[in-house]
């Protein structure tokens, strides 16, 4: 049996009732569903939220699931220790999509007029959006020099029920197709694909060299092949097994204003003119499920780093074969800390420099540390730089590495106007790194290792009793 979004919203609840909750009660799609998402966010909780009962739509919803490092650790069948490193070793082996005849996505079959986009529980984000945003959908396109077929996530607003806004940096693959296409005076075709296994999602977001691959990566993370039918109205291969999705054509040149939106940085930054989407179909289950993204919350950052930090950690181990970790925090995704068995002082640089190449829009700050330092434990990665990093010599600043402008805002110039005009960034990185052998650092200070891993806490704790305080009762003879 193929793996789906359902199958892996019933893992996930077989997994533990904290992870996904049900709201039957009625909201507006008019941000309730992100108010209750950001509450619980309020209380350091993340779980997946299934509304059953968004006004205007008979479709259920699902949010959050993405949110935690925990849950894609489980889509990938590993532990959060080793999901950068399983990540990185199944991407370099990936698995080629299979062609089917038909599956569950073509249950139900709408063209032309027929399509409503407002049918669907398209959620307002945040309170300055530009109107409802699909946040969850992977948008397909095909290059039209190689045929390959590329896959990223953007986002989309709803502009009327038949047309669709997309905002795609010039840096992205689906940026260069559309703008190639444009210039030959050519449509560009796409596909929106709607509710898929997280693992799908993960091989759309992966920062992968030249255009396509991301079906294949998705099989290689997924452990078994993506099964892909032909389109309705377009020549494209979409996923078998999706909830929705939406078809049609972007034509050349034709811009609408889009934005603003509250983006993954948690800022509003890019608004202007972007391409339009034209809705010629739009493909479904019977009763789907419509998968949406928290933008501007853990979720898009979950959702986005995660790629990144298996694709660092392969890149990071071509270079330095030493490595032993790397995580991209949830919580800033501009930073990157690395974890290497040091055998030259060297080494630290090579480890930064294939981070920040492999996300140089991106990342801000690379902390490089020790083997013996957790980079998913943030305490002891600070202080790994309170007490290895000297700040005169282990920190190094790279000036003009990348923008001007996109989605950072440091990236940009402000003025008391409100005029702001596009700049280039820089990006840190800082050796929290002992000095590499021969030399003699003083030894940290902790328990035996081999006795804290012996510890085995199950039936080992119990509660406290307050009467072993109180002073014990006197025998008195008659």
């Amino acid at each position: 049996m193929a793996k789906d979004l359902r199958a892996f919203i019933e893992q996930l609840a077989a997994s533990s009732a904290d992870q996904i909750h049900m709201v039957t009660r009625r909201v507006d799609r008019k941000f309730d569903i992100t108010a209750i998402a950001d509450r619980l966010a309020e209380d350091g909780r993340f779980p997946a939220l299934f509304f059953t009962d968004v006004e205007g739509s008979s479709m259920p919803l699902v949010i959050n699931l993405t949110a935690t490092y925990e849950r894609l650790a489980l889509a990938l069948g590993t532990s959060v220790p080793d999901m950068a490193r399983v990540y990185g070793e199944r991407q370099a082996n990936p698995i080629q999509a299979e062609t089917v005849s038909d599956g569950p996505v073509k249950e139900v079959v709408l063209k032309g007029d027929a399509v409503d986009l407002s049918a669907l529980p398209i959620p307002f984000h945040n309170e300055l959006d530009a109107g409802p945003y699909i946040t969850g959908g992977v948008m397909i396109l095909k290059d039209s020099d190689t045929g390959a077929q590329n896959a990223g996530l953007y986002r989309h607003q709803l502009h009327d029920p038949r047309t669709l806004g997309v905002y795609i940096q010039g840096s992205h693959h689906g940026g260069y197709i559309y703008r190639r296409n444009s210039e030959r005076g050519a449509a560009t075709e796409f596909a929106l694909v709607i509710g898929h296994y997280p693992t799908f999602m993960l091989g759309a977001v992966s920062r992968l060299p030249g255009i396509g691959g991301e079906f294949a990566e998705a099989g290689a993370l997924l452990q078994e092949p993506i099964e892909l039918v032909k389109a309705e109205t377009v020549d494209l291969m979409v996923p078998a097994h999706a909830e929705i999705v939406i078809e049609g054509r972007l034509l050349p040149d034709e811009t609408r204003l889009e934005g603003p939106f509250g983006e993954w940085t948690g800022y509003y930054v890019s608004v202007g003119a972007q391409p339009v989407m034209h809705v010629s179909a739009m493909t479904m289950r019977r009763n789907p499920v419509y998968y949406d993204v928290f933008p501007a919350g853990q979720e898009h950052l979950v959702l986005g780093s995660l790629p990144r930090m298996g694709t660092i950690y392969r890149r990071v181990r071509e270079a330095v074969p030493g490595v032993v970790n790397v995580n991209v925090p949830a919580h800033a995704r501009t930073h990157c800390y690395i974890s290497i068995r040091k055998t030259k002082d060297s080494e630290v640089k090579r480890a930064a420099m294939a981070a920040i190449s492999t996300e140089p829009e991106n990342l801000r700050c690379v902390v490089v540390v020790d083997d013996d330092i957790n980079v998913f434990n943030e305490p002891e990665v600070t202080w790994a730089v309170g007490t290895r990093m000297r700040p005169d010599k282990d920190v190094l600043t790279i000036p003009d590495w990348n923008g001007p402008g996109d989605l950072l805002p440091s990236n940009w110039t402000y003025t008391v106007d409100g005029t702001h005009e596009p700049v280039m960034g820089a990006v840190m990185i800082l050796d929290a790194t002992k000095p590499a052998p021969p030399v003699q650092y003083p030894q940290r200070a902790r328990p035996p290792q081999d006795k804290v891993r012996e510890v085995r806490l199950e039936g080992l704790l119990e509660a406290f009793d307050p009467s072993l305080l109180r002073p014990p009762k006197t025998l008195t003879g008659d």
